[in-house]
C-alpha cells in the first residue's frame, strides 16, 4: 500500500470512539505499515536486516534507537517532499535528531484526538512556549499552535525567549484556564513570580512536558507540582503531564502523582529487559519501548532510553536512565544505520 492509503486508513482509525480498535486490527496494519516502511526507508530496511528479526506480529517489529535519529535520514518520501523538520534539542554534543515528515495530517490529528479524549474543559489556554513561527523545528511549539482549534491562546514567551507575565496575569484573571509548558517553564515563570502568586479560577487546568534535559536543573514531579499548588492554586489532579519526544508523533497523558501514562488507540507500549532485549517481567522496570503507526514517514517502533514499568496496556515512567543501552541501541547500531 502507499503512503497515502495507509495514512486514510489511519485518519480513519482516529476519528473513531476510543477503544473502536480490535487488537487485531491493530496487529494487521501495523505489520502493513512495517512493510511499508522497510520498502520505502532503506535506512531502516537495512537496520532490520541486520536484527534477523522475523516479524509476525506487531510486538516483534524492530525498535530503532532515539539516537538513530542523528544519523540517518529515517524518512519514506524523497527529501525534496519534506515539508516540515522538527529537530531534538542536540544537546548531547552528538547533533540534532531530525524527524522529517511529507505531510503533517496525521501529527496534527493525532495530538487533537488525544488531547479531546482528555475531557478537559473549553477554556482560552496560556502557552509558555515560543509560537511555532518562532520556533519552526520545534515539534512542541507545533503541538500549541495545533491546539488553537480548541480555545483562544495566550502565548507568553516571544520570540527572544522573554517571558510576558503581565500576559499571563490578565489572561488567568478572566477565569478558567488551561495553562500549557514546559516542566521547566513552569518553574521559570514561578521563580521569576518570587512571592507573588497568580492564582487560577476553579476549573482551570496545566499540562506539563517535563523537560530539564541540558539545564543542570533537576526537580522531582512531586516538588514541581508543590510549587504550582503553592503559585497557582493547582491541585496534582488538576495538572496533567504530557511524554512524547520529536522522534515520535503522538502522545501519553497522566493526570496527577503515581498514575500512569495512556496513550491513543494508535499506540502500543513494551517495556523490555536492557540486556536480553525481551519483554520485562510484570511489575519490573525496563526500557521503554513504543509502537507509534502515526509516525507513518518514517519509524513506527522507538525504543527510547526511557526507564519504565509496564501497567496493562500503560507505563509507569521512572525517568531517564542514560547508563541503560537496550538490544540494538548501541552506537555500533546508530552506526549501521548512517551507512
Amino acid at each position: 500500500m502507499s503512503y497515502h492509503d495507509l495514512e486514510a486508513k489511519l485518519l480513519d482509525w482516529m476519528a473513531r470512539p476510543a477503544g473502536g480498535i480490535p487488537e487485531a486490527e491493530f496487529d494487521a496494519l501495523a505489520l502493513e505499515i512495517h512493510h511499508f516502511q522497510r520498502e520505502a526507508n532503506a535506512p531502516y530496511d537495512q537496520f532490520c536486516r541486520h536484527e534477523k528479526a522475523r516479524v509476525k506480529h506487531w510486538w516483534e517489529i524492530p525498535a530503532v534507537p532515539t539516537s538513530a535519529f542523528r544519523h540517518a535520514a529515517l524518512r519514506t518520501f524523497p527529501a525534496a517532499s519534506a515539508v516540515t523538520t522538527f529537530r531534538t534539542s542536540g544537546t548531547t554534543g552528538e547533533g540534532y535528531g531530525s524527524h522529517h515528515f511529507c505531510s503533517t495530517r496525521l501529527y496534527d490529528a493525532s495530538i487533537l484526538r488525544a488531547w479531546q479524549a482528555l475531557s478537559l474543559p473549553s477554556a482560552p489556554q496560556i502557552i509558555l512556549t515560543q509560537r511555532p513561527g518562532d520556533a519552526p523545528h520545534s515539534s512542541l511549539s507545533h503541538m500549541m499552535g495545533t491546539l488553537s482549534t480548541l480555545g483562544p491562546q495566550t502565548w507568553a514567551i516571544d520570540a527572544g525567549g522573554s517571558l510576558d507575565v503581565d500576559a499571563v496575569r490578565t489572561t488567568a484573571s478572566e477565569g478558567p484556564v488551561l495553562i500549557l509548558g514546559t516542566a521547566l517553564a513552569f518553574l521559570h515563570l514561578i521563580e521569576t513570580l518570587g512571592t507573588d502568586r497568580i492564582p487560577l479560577a476553579p476549573g482551570s487546568f496545566a499540562m506539563e512536558t517535563g523537560g530539564y534535559k541540558g539545564t543542570g536543573r533537576t526537580l522531582t514531579k512531586a516538588a514541581l507540582y508543590e510549587k504550582m499548588r503553592g503559585t497557582f492554586g493547582l491541585a496534582p489532579e488538576a495538572i496533567l503531564n504530557e511524554y512524547s519526544m520529536t522522534e515520535l508523533s503522538s502522545q501519553w497523558y497522566t493526570r496527577g502523582l503515581g498514575g500512569a501514562h495512556h496513550g491513543p488507540d494508535w499506540t502500543r507500549v513494551r517495556v523490555v529487559d536492557p540486556e536480553s532485549g525481551e519483554e520485562a517481567a510484570a511489575g519490573e522496570r525496563g526500557m521503554l519501548r513504543l509502537y507509534d503507526l502515526a509516525n507513518l514517514g518514517s519509524v513506527a517502533a522507538i525504543q527510547t532510553q526511557d526507564l519504565a514499568i509496564r501497567r496493562g496496556g500503560d507505563f509507569e515512567l521512572l525517568g531517564r536512565d542514560p547508563n541503560a543501552i537496550a538490544r540494538g541501541c548501541s552506537r555500533s547500531a546508530d552506526e549501521l544505520l548512517s551507512q
